[in-house]
């Protein structure tokens, strides 16, 4: 079948990408679903800064590549042997699928799951390569096992997660990425308690996402970093007892806290602000590490002695350690219950142009927007 969907051929840095268009929307051929797979009539896409990796080549990923990542949307029909989904089904897409089998998933810690991480990182499906054809009938890689900037997208089943059709696309959307991420590195990773303080630097969709895991968990105080204002200004909204810029971080946590956090969580992908995060946390503290840095980057600034003669500690955060079959309902039920109006990240709807998405990751880079939502087939606007 034909499907419209975003392709990156080049990675650019030419900016602003409203000018230079380092994707365009293109007519792709689609192959059927195989065994073990489904195909899904997307709803709705967000972007995410991962997303923006890709084009701007933080993150290597075999070109050419039909992206998007961050999706929900609902089954159309399935391939032999598929139990987990039926046609009819609401989805929300997850980047990473899992095995199920390996060691990192049998001790329920399915993002590590290197069966996964291998067929992403060839841009094929967990069940077999690509099945995107472009005009001359070349290959184009997905991305992440998703590609779900498009009408329609086939993925492996365990890639989807069923959810109430109740539930607004443009809401559900965000479910698979930046909450399972963001909130997932609060209550799985650091196991955030009650009465306990933490710092969040960098207040994108992710970052957002980690602030409203820690209202949920009931943390305080809770304290935002980021440079931009207005995001400063809707992390209080979502939560945050406290917000300042990244100049001010270190001496007002020191302050609200009484010497230092308990946990802070870097959310922007930065050696130096993974530095800062190390610097904000008190004696014990733990930093954990959410956002994605450029593989090139290293931490050369950390003093040693942290560690050791102070107590502190470091730890890495993939997709919030989260198993999604079990955290995607978690997480919507705290979504009922007014505790993750993720609604308020929503910074627009666009359609599923050329013009409109290079504006959309231009919004991005630039930090005007925290998640923009694709209509990718219409079901938003009917």
């Amino acid at each position: 079948m034909r499907t419209a969907a975003v392709v990156l051929r080049a990675v650019s840095q030419a900016r602003p990408y409203a000018r230079s268009r380092p994707v365009e929307v293109e007519e792709l051929e689609l192959g059927a679903p195989r065994e073990g797979e489904a195909l899904v009539r997307i709803a709705a896409a967000s972007l995410c800064h991962s997303d923006l990796s890709v084009v701007n080549g933080d993150r290597v990923r075999p070109l050419p590549m039909a992206l998007g990542h961050e999706a929900v949307g609902i089954v159309q029909e399935t391939g032999p042997g598929v139990a987990r989904v039926a046609a009819g089904d609401h989805v929300a897409l997850v980047f990473v699928p899992s095995c199920g089998f390996c060691e990192r998933c049998a001790e329920g810690r399915p993002a590590l799951c290197p069966a996964a991480a291998a067929a992403n990182g060839s841009g094929g499906l967990l069940h077999g390569p690509s099945l995107l054809r472009d005009a001359a009938g070349r290959a184009v890689n997905h991305q992440l096992g998703v590609s779900a900037f498009a009408e329609y997208a086939v993925v492996a089943q365990e890639s989807l997660v069923p959810i109430p059709a109740d539930v607004p696309f443009s809401v559900a959307s965000l479910f698979g990425c930046a909450v399972l991420t963001g909130a997932g590195a609060v209550l799985n990773t650091a196991g955030l308690r009650a009465g306990q303080s933490a710092v969040v630097y960098g207040l994108g969709g992710v970052g957002l996402s980690a602030v409203l895991g820690a209202r949920a968990a009931g943390a305080g105080p809770i304290v935002a970093v980021d440079p931009v204002a207005a995001k400063r200004e809707l992390a209080l909204r979502l939560g945050a007892t406290h917000a300042c810029p990244p100049e001010e971080a270190e001496e007002s946590v020191r302050e609200l806290t009484g010497g230092g956090a308990a946990y802070a969580f870097e959310a922007v992908g930065s050696a130096a602000v993974t530095a800062a995060c190390l610097r904000a946390v008190g004696r014990g503290g733990t930093v954990v590490c959410v956002g994605l840095p450029a593989p090139d980057r290293t931490l050369d600034t950390v003093p040693a002695l942290a560690f050791a003669g102070e107590g502190k500690s470091l730890v890495g955060s993939y997709m919030g350690d989260a198993v999604p079959r079990r955290d995607i309902p978690r997480f919507l039920a705290l979504w009922r219950a007014g505790l993750m109006p993720v609604e308020e990240m929503h910074s627009g709807t666009l359609r599923l142009t050329t013009p409109e998405v290079n504006q959309a990751l231009e919004s991005l880079a630039d930090g005007t927007a925290i998640r923009q939502v694709i209509d990718t087939s219409g079901l938003l606007t009917g």
